[in-house]
């Protein structure tokens, strides 16, 4: 069974670039969501994933990700995505033997950046390099299908997309 466990961080600053040791743009698009699953095509860097995903913001999930080829990729995006295009820059970043993706977000998202650490069991320690700000692993706002529904230029001052605002 594929599983990720995953933690995700908001960052503080940019001291992270310091120690990158490589990036690529990353276009992606959904083409499903129900409250069990996501499903997206994705253009990362040169290449071309389809990756179904189980329910967000929490620590463990089901993952399946193939390659694709990247004009497939292309072309599922343009003909299948039901919502916004998610487009950011992933950054590696080392830090105490773990290899951290900051993803830079351009568009939509454009001011939000995130740290994410791919962890190999739910109970492994993890050190958090001084640029690591608050956890957000378990808030969905900050989930890659829901910045594409609800981009981060649309939340409000206090971090509240715009469909929170209408439940409360």
């Amino acid at each position: 069974m594929a599983l990720e466990i995953e933690r995700k961080f908001k960052i503080r600053d940019e001291t992270w670039r310091q120690a990158s040791t490589g990036s690529a743009r990353i276009v992606q698009g959904y083409f499903a969501r129900t409250p069990l699953l996501r499903a997206r095509i994705r253009i990362y860097g040169n290449k071309g994933f389809i990756t179904l995903k189980s329910e967000p913001g929490v620590l463990v999930r089901h993952e399946y990700e193939y390659e694709i080829p990247k004009a497939d990729a292309i072309e599922m995006i343009k003909q299948f995505s039901v919502e916004p295009i998610i487009a950011k820059v992933r950054y590696d970043v080392p830090y105490d033997g773990v290899v951290w993706a900051v993803d830079v977000f351009e568009g939509a998202n454009s001011g939000l950046t995130l740290a994410e650490a791919e962890l190999k069991t739910v109970d492994q320690q993890l050190s958090l390099p001084a640029w690591a700000g608050e956890e957000v692993t378990n808030d969905r706002r900050y989930g890659n299908s829901n910045l594409a529904r609800y981009p981060f230029v649309t939340w409000d001052k206090n971090g509240i997309p715009p469909e929170e605002e209408d439940d409360a």
